[in-house]
């Protein structure tokens, strides 16, 4: 684990409507991962009470402020249409504040519906849009960062988010374009600061990049100077709390957006706060405190879906990102990764040499690599930014979880 920069930064808290995140520090919404179980570990860390917390933390860490930590991606027509497995998605521990939802969806009259579900029947505190997501079977129907290349959807549908939000903050977080010759981001930034958005988050990359090469970051600062009136977060290749505190000083950014780079590491965020507020960083953990943090993980993951089994099968895909760097057989990795209950996962935890240091190293990439991809659109999407008439509500995606 890399020690922090010398001289930590002392950046405004980050407003978020009337939410103050403090540091300016936010989770990354990631299909599959960032539910409720894989926030409460990142909450705890960045509250300084996550190594063998053993259970809820202490009540100082219930009233938020640590960072902003949210959900993953919540497909409109599913929420308005009160899909079982959405409804489970937009659940969230008593201590979670702000509430932080993000929405997916390319009708103007669904994200409406959307909006105004949370903000009548208390859903959530704060509502981020998703314009960043690049997988095919998203951006085939136009929506994630395809959807900015349309200019009039794009102002129709925060028109309608932040009309029907009221009071609560609507954010958006979106990606430089489609590809090189299809760049939107600085269209898409005064869209939004006409149309209310509180706050934008900026990967990078272009959706054709998906998650190769290097991020962008003097786009970030572009954005930066060509939308003062509102907050501008970067996103992209913070591994280390080094890189989230470079990246505000590089392009002035207001705060830092963190995806992949907790993979495996849900205590990147104690690195994070310890980093800006200059209380030196943390020690590095050892196989031993790695592996207590796994098997909570997967026991949140059971309570959270009430059965012990599939929360440790849905905990196995972390597998590989806990382990990363560390001298743990082939074999045994793939046992670990088709382990069925809590009891099976400690055992073979407890196989291992729990003594193994950090690796050196393991704080680079992780996740997805992918990129020069060519991007799934629909037949003709890029004849003319203008023209939205293809566009109907047939394209919103029905389930949830991006």
């Amino acid at each position: 684990m890399s020690q922090p920069l010398t001289t930590s930064p002392t950046p405004t808290p980050l407003a978020i409507g009337p939410h103050t995140v403090r540091p300016p520090v936010v989770l990354a919404p990631m299909a599959g991962i960032t539910n409720a179980p894989f926030r409460t570990l990142c909450r705890e860390f960045a509250e300084g009470v996550g190594w063998g917390s053993g259970g809820r933390p202490p009540e100082s860490a219930a009233s938020g402020g640590k960072g902003l930590f949210v959900s993953e991606m919540i497909t409109t027509r599913a929420l308005v249409e009160r899909n079982e497995k959405t409804m489970q998605l937009i659940h969230f521990d008593a201590s979670e504040t702000p509430r932080s939802i993000q929405l997916y969806g390319v009708d103007p009259a669904t994200v409406g519906k959307a909006v105004r579900m949370i903000a009548e029947e208390d859903l959530a505190d704060h509502i981020d849009l998703n314009f960043g997501c690049p997988v095919p079977k998203v951006t085939r129907k136009g929506g994630g960062s395809a959807l900015p290349y349309k200019r009039p959807l794009l102002r129709a549908i925060l028109k309608e988010a932040v009309s029907g939000a009221g009071d609560l903050p609507v954010t958006m977080k979106m990606r430089k374009g489609i590809d090189d010759d299809h760049i939107t981001f600085l269209d898409a930034g005064r869209i939004a600061v006409e149309e209310g958005v509180t706050a934008i988050a900026l990967h990078g990359r272009t959706a054709a990049q998906h998650y190769g090469g290097t991020a962008d970051w003097d786009a970030i600062a572009r954005l930066k100077e060509h939308v003062p009136e509102i907050p501008v977060l970067g996103n992209g290749d913070i591994w280390s709390a080094d890189d989230a505190v470079r990246m505000m000083r590089e392009t002035g950014c207001d705060g830092v957006v963190v995806g992949r780079g907790c993979l495996g590491r849900p205590w990147l965020f104690g690195d994070l706060v310890a980093a800006f507020e200059g209380t030196g960083a943390p020690a590095a953990p050892s196989l031993r405190e790695v592996s207590a943090v796994m098997l909570r993980h997967a026991a949140l993951l059971g309570e959270w879906i009430g059965d012990e089994a599939r929360g440790v099968i849905d905990f196995r895909k972390h597998v590989a990102w806990y382990l990363k760097g560390f001298a743990v057989g082939s074999e045994m990795r793939k046992r670990l990764a088709i382990t069925s209950s809590l009891a099976e996962l400690e055992d073979g935890l407890g196989e291992l040499d729990l003594d193994q240091p950090w690796p050196v190293g393991a704080d680079g990439p992780r996740g997805r690599t992918s990129g020069n991809n060519r991007v799934v659109l629909p037949d003709g999407w890029l004849k003319d930014p203008y023209d939205c008439a293809g566009i109907s509500p047939d394209a919103e995606l029905d389930t949830s979880g991006g």
